[in-house]
C-alpha cells in the first residue's frame, strides 16, 4: 500500500500495478448543518493513517431521463473529497506536472469518481492526476447571500478554490509539482475553469488551463440569482424571512427541487441554465468573457475548444437545455434583444449566410452549438490571447457508431480520448469498429494535453503538425480528426455573423 503525508495526516492508497491511487481524501469539512450553503471549512486533522482506497460520496443529484450516469460512488452531502493518481515509481519531490480535473454535468450532475475519469492512463503517461468533487445543483449554486450573512455565494466555486489550495499544499507528497498545476474540465467543469480565469482568489493556484466545451457566457448577475432562489424557496414552502429553515430541509427535497428548476428554466427561457456561477462582487467581480476581452484574465496558457456537433447530444437526449427548434431559437433571440437592446444581433440574412446549405433542425443544431459553446470559446480565446498563449481546437472525429446515431462529434464525445478510456466496459464508442483510428487520436490528444501540462505548449507526437498559438492575424485552430491539421480562420463565417462582441446568452 502507498502512504503519503498530507497536512491533515497520512493517507494510505492502493497500488494498481504501474499506478498508485488515493481515493476519497477529504479537502474540506463536511458541508452539513450550519455549513450547508456556506463556504468550505478546512478539515480537522486525523489521527493514525487514513484509509484512502474507496471513493468519497458524490454530491446528491437528480436522476435525469435518458442519461445513464455511473457516478462510481454513493451520494451524500459529505462530498468534499478528491482523488489522486500517480505512477507507482513516483516519489515525493519528483515534481511531475499535475492535471486537476473538474467534471461536467450542467452544474447539477457528475462526480470525480466516474469511471470515465479513471486517471490510470494519464498517470502512466507521466503526470499526477487529481479529480475533484464539488457541490452542485442547489447545494453548490443556489445563491442565498442576499437573504442574510448566514449564507455564501458561489459555493461550488469556493469548493474548487479550496481543493486547489489543498493541491498547492499537498501535491508534492504525491510526487507532483505545485508550480505546474493545469486545471482542466469539460462542459460545466470547463465553465468553472473559464470562470476562475477571472476570479482574483484563483491567482497562483494553477499555472495553465484547459477548457473543453465551456459554456463560458452562462454566468448570471445577482438579480437573476435572487429570482431563482425565490422560486426554490416558494417550491419548498419557505418564506424569505424563514430562509434559515433551508439548513434542515432533507437532502432529497433539495435534489427534487434542483430537478424541477433545472427542467423549468430552459423550457421557459431557451439557452438558459438554472444553476451557474454568478457575478457576486466578491468571488467573481465581472463576467469571465468580458474580463478576458478587456485583458483582465489570469495570464496563464490556455487550451480552449469545442466539438463540431455539440448540440447533437441534447437532441438525442431530448433535453430542453439547448435551443434547437426554430421556435426555441426565435424565443432566445427575442429574450436577448429585450435584455440587451443596444446589442447588434445578426439578421436572418447573416444567419443564412453563416450556415449555408442548412435548413430546419440542421441549422438549429449548428446555431445552438455556436450560441452555447463555440462563440463563447472563440470570444474568450480572442481576449485571453492578449495576456497569454491560447491554443484553440475543434474536435471533429466520430466513430461509425456515433455517425449511425447521428451524434457524430457531439458534446462530451472527446472525453474518452482525453482520458484514454476508449473501449471501457460501459463505453459503446467502438462497438461498430474504428478502434485503430480512435486510439491513435487518443494518443495524440493525451500527448498534447500532457506536454501542455509539462511545458505550456501542446506539442504532439513526432511528425504531427505544430499547434500554433491563436492570434487575431490568423486565428489558428487545431482540427482534431482522423489526421490533425491546423486551419487558419476556421470560424470566419460565424464570426462574420455573430461579430466579436460578446452576446450574453442568459
Amino acid at each position: 500500500m502507498a502512504i503519503a503525508e498530507t497536512s491533515q495526516g497520512p493517507v494510505r492508497g492502493a497500488d494498481q500495478g504501474p499506478v498508485s491511487v488515493w481515493r476519497g481524501i477529504r479537502y474540506a469539512a463536511a458541508p452539513v448543518g450550519e455549513l450547508r450553503f456556506r463556504a468550505p471549512e478546512p478539515p480537522q486533522r486525523w489521527t493514525g493513517v487514513l484509509d484512502a482506497t474507496a471513493f468519497g460520496p458524490a454530491c446528491p443529484q437528480p436522476a435525469i431521463p435518458n442519461v445513464q450516469l455511473d457516478l462510481g460512488a454513493p451520494q451524500d452531502e459529505d462530498c468534499l473529497s478528491l482523488n489522486v493518481w500517480a505512477s507507482s515509481d513516483t516519489r515525493p519531490g519528483d515534481r511531475k506536472p499535475v492535471l486537476v480535473w473538474l467534471h461536467g454535468g450542467a452544474y447539477v450532475l457528475g462526480s470525480g469518481s466516474q469511471p470515465l475519469y479513471d486517471g490510470r492512463r494519464l498517470a502512466r503517461d507521466g503526470v499526477v492526476v487529481v479529480t475533484i468533487n464539488y457541490r452542485i445543483g442547489a447545494f453548490g449554486f443556489l445563491d442565498l447571500s442576499s437573504f442574510g450573512s448566514g449564507f455564501d455565494s458561489n459555493i461550488g466555486l469556493r469548493d474548487v478554490l479550496a481543493a486547489l489550495g489543498w493541491v498547492r499544499d499537498n501535491i508534492a507528497a504525491f510526487g507532483g509539482d505545485p508550480g505546474r498545476v493545469t486545471l482542466f474540465g469539460e462542459s460545466a467543469g470547463a465553465g468553472i475553469v473559464t470562470t476562475l480565469l477571472a476570479v482574483p482568489a484563483a491567482a497562483g493556484l494553477f499555472s495553465a488551463a484547459i477548457a473543453q466545451s465551456s459554456p463560458a457566457t452562462s454566468v448570471y448577475d445577482s438579480g437573476r440569482a435572487r429570482q431563482l432562489a425565490e422560486v426554490v424557496l416558494e417550491k419548498l414552502g419557505i418564506t424569505g424571512s424563514e430562509v434559515g429553515r433551508l439548513r434542515d430541509v432533507p437532502a432529497a427535497a433539495l435534489v427534487s427541487v434542483t430537478n424541477e428548476v433545472f427542467n423549468e428554466v430552459p423550457a421557459r427561457n431557451p439557452g438558459t441554465l438554472a444553476f451557474v456561477p454568478i457575478v457576486d462582487g466578491d468571488v467573481l467581480r465581472d463576467y469571465p468573457v468580458k474580463a478576458a476581452q478587456e485583458g483582465r484574465s489570469h495570464p496563464v496558457p490556455l487550451i480552449i475548444g469545442t466539438n463540431r456537433h455539440e448540440a447533437a447530444l441534447f437532441r438525442l437526449m431530448r433535453s430542453p437545455l439547448m435551443p434547437i427548434t426554430p421556435a426555441a431559437i426565435k424565443s432566445m433571440f427575442a429574450q436577448i434583444a429585450s435584455e440587451q437592446p443596444d446589442l447588434q444581433l445578426p439578421t436572418e440574412h447573416q444567419i443564412v449566410e453563416a450556415y449555408p446549405r442548412m435548413r430546419g433542425k440542421s441549422r438549429g443544431l449548428s446555431i445552438a452549438t455556436d450560441v452555447g459553446f463555440r462563440m463563447p470559446s472563440v470570444w474568450l480565446a480572442e481576449g485571453h490571447s492578449k495576456v497569454a498563449p491560447v491554443y484553440l481546437y475543434r474536435f471533429d472525429y466520430a466513430t461509425p457508431l456515433l455517425k449511425l446515431f447521428l451524434v457524430r462529434a457531439a458534446h462530451a464525445t472527446e472525453l474518452p480520448y482525453v482520458w484514454g478510456t476508449l473501449g471501457a466496459p460501459k463505453d459503446p464508442t467502438l462497438k461498430l469498429g474504428g478502434a485503430k483510428t480512435a486510439k491513435a487520436i487518443s494518443r495524440r490528444m493525451r500527448t498534447r494535453w500532457i506536454n501542455f501540462a509539462a511545458q505550456g505548449k501542446p506539442q504532439g507526437p513526432a511528425g504531427e503538425p505544430d499547434w500554433t498559438a491563436y492570434q487575431q492575424a490568423d486565428r489558428a485552430c487545431l482540427v482534431i480528426d482522423r489526421h490533425d491539421r491546423v486551419v487558419q480562420d476556421l470560424d470566419a463565417g460565424i464570426l462574420a455573423a455573430w461579430g466579436n462582441e460578446m452576446v450574453s446568452f442568459r
